[in-house]
C-alpha cells in the first residue's frame, strides 16, 4: 500500500508539471519551430504527396495539444480563482476549500467522505438540503464524538 501512495504521489506531481509545461506559450514556440525544421528538411519535401498531407495532419494535430492545454490552464485557473473568491467570502463557507486543486487526490477523496457525512448530517438533522453548513460542521462533530468516552 505504500509503495501505490508513493507511485500515487509521483504520478500526481508529474502530471502537475506535465500540464504546467504543455501550457506554456514557450512550449508551443519550441514545438512550433520543430514543426517548422521537420517540413523545411529535403528529405520530407521529396516524399509522395499523401506521406505529406499525413504529416501536416499529424503536426496541426502534435500543436493542437499545446493551445488546447494552454485554454484548459487558463479556464481551470479562472474557475478556481472564482470559487476561491466565494469560498473565503461566505461567512459558513470553510477555508479548508481554498485552493483545493493543490491537495493529493487521496485528501481530496478524504474530504469527499466528509461531504458525504455532512449531506447525512443536514438530512437527519433538518430534514431538508437546504441548510446552511460547513465542512467545519462535520469535523466539529467528529471530533467531540472521538472527545466524548464511551459508556
Amino acid at each position: 500500500m505504500k509503495l501505490y501512495r508513493k507511485v500515487e504521489n509521483a504520478f500526481e506531481r508529474f502530471s502537475s508539471v506535465a500540464t504546467k509545461v504543455l501550457g506554456n506559450s514557450v512550449t508551443f514556440i519550441i514545438a512550433l519551430i520543430l514543426v517548422l525544421l521537420y517540413f523545411t528538411d529535403k528529405r520530407v519535401q521529396q516524399q509522395p504527396g499523401n506521406k505529406t498531407i499525413m504529416d501536416v495532419i499529424f503536426a496541426v494535430t502534435f500543436l493542437s495539444i499545446f493551445i488546447i492545454q494552454k485554454s484548459v490552464n487558463r479556464f481551470s485557473t479562472a474557475l478556481h480563482l472564482k470559487i476561491n473568491e466565494l469560498v473565503a467570502a461566505h461567512d459558513k463557507a470553510s477555508n479548508r476549500m481554498i485552493n483545493i486543486e493543490e491537495k493529493t487526490e487521496e485528501e481530496m477523496v478524504e474530504l469527499s467522505k466528509h461531504y458525504s457525512s455532512l449531506a447525512g448530517t443536514i438530512k437527519d438533522e433538518e430534514g431538508n438540503m437546504q441548510a446552511s453548513k460547513s465542512i467545519e460542521h462535520v469535523l466539529e462533530k467528529k471530533e467531540k464524538q472521538t472527545d466524548t468516552p464511551t459508556e
